[in-house]
């Protein structure tokens, strides 16, 4: 990448900086890339797969394999911190996780795609909605218009902070985590708070089950058997001090290696809950939001990332640990060999999601090099 384009590149992220859009709300940032992508001379865009969803089609003419690149659209309901001249311009709202940065590699890969087509096969640059609510991917490859570019490899980069700057990772097997919201939602009768025996409190059961969950799984060595359990909210009944409480909710994420623990993992977490309310006479409902699956590299697909970035010159290490955060990614190797890899974003960097946290511009070629490089030695 020559130092002009790297420049245009960095602009073109700063701008997408400013302009933050939440899970399910991107359609400016959907319609900018869909334009963006007519003008690099894509063969075909799709748009509105899964939502804002958009997929462009470079098509080398010949029989061959469909590659897919996948990044992200949607920003966090985080206040940004910073103080750089192109910060957030939307109150509340920022580009805390990098999809800024992911999107202008796969613009800067499509750059390259125009210079050099693919001799065979298809290239198909995905750019996906809502990631962080885990409901973009199913939703994209749910889309009737998915058929029109499934992939048989696709590929996907996460930045990531406490990584050596522009050092590449990847796992063989299991890459992230599968985690899952809990809602437990305890339901009783209130009374006057001077005749609480006439009610029916859930307050025991809330107090129980918020140390019962949070035991229940303590992490450790992210093997097979590995489960973390979260307790990240709770309320019991009104802000008042006239009634005795009728109704409690407990929020709680479940985080494991494997599908597989996650449900055992959840019917020991849903017991618990099942018990508690009982003990106290209470209904009890248990529900589920952000439910991520576990995301899995296919070792074909990881030998393509280890051998492209060799051949760039970019330093890369296979490791056996997944990441504990989740990504919907792994819903696309259902139909492909997929590997996402992690991209470092420094070793001291700020942590996604802190409100300092900023994608480093330095990224850009090394993303685009090695997207690049496995691309080519598929299509041509």
């Amino acid at each position: 990448m020559t130092p002009e384009t790297h420049a245009q590149l960095t602009r073109l992220r700063h701008d997408l900086h400013q302009y933050p859009e939440l899970s399910g709300q991107e359609s400016e940032t959907a319609a900018r890339m869909a334009e963006l992508l007519r003008e690099y001379g894509a063969d075909q865009v799709l748009t509105g797969l899964g939502g804002h969803g958009v997929a462009a089609i470079f098509d080398g003419g010949q029989p061959g394999p469909t590659v897919g690149i996948r990044c992200e659209l949607d920003g966090l309901p985080i206040q940004e911190l910073n103080t750089q001249p192109y910060v957030s311009k939307v109150p509340g709202k920022g580009h805390l996780c990098g999809h800024d940065g992911h999107m202008t590699i796969v613009l800067g890969v499509a750059e390259e795609l125009t210079r050099q087509r693919p001799t065979k096969g298809r290239v198909v640059l995905i750019f996906q909605p809502a990631e962080e609510t885990g409901q973009g991917a199913i939703a994209f490859r749910a889309d009737l218009k998915f058929d029109q570019i499934a992939p048989d490899y696709v590929f996907s980069l996460h930045n990531l902070p406490g990584l050596k700057l522009g050092a590449v990772e990847l796992c063989e097997g299991p890459a992230n985590c599968a985690s899952r919201g809990m809602r437990v939602t305890l339901t009783g009768k209130t009374s006057h708070a001077a005749a609480p025996q006439d009610g029916i409190s859930p307050a025991r059961a809330v107090s129980e089950l918020m140390l019962k969950l949070a035991d229940l799984g303590a992490g450790g060595a992210l093997d097979t058997d590995f489960a973390l359990t979260t307790v990240t909210h709770a309320s019991l009944g009104e802000a008042t001090f006239g009634i005795s409480p009728g109704q409690a909710e407990i929020w709680v994420t479940l985080r494991t290696v494997s599908d597989r623990r996650m449900k055992s993992l959840m019917a020991e977490a849903e017991a618990l809950a099942r018990n508690a309310a009982s003990a106290d006479g209470l209904a009890v409902a248990v529900t589920y939001d952000d439910v991520f699956e576990a995301c899995t590299n296919h070792d074909e697909a990881v030998r393509t990332i280890v051998t492209a970035c060799t051949e760039r010159g970019v330093p890369c290490e296979l490791t056996e640990t997944p990441q504990k955060f989740s990504e919907d990614f792994g819903q696309f190797g259902k139909g492909a060999k997929a590997a996402m890899f992690w991209l470092g974003s420094g070793q001291d960097h700020p942590q996604l999601h802190n409100p300092d946290y900023d994608f480093p511009d330095a990224l850009i070629p090394v993303g685009v090099d090695v997207f690049v490089a496995a691309i080519r030695s598929l299509v041509s």
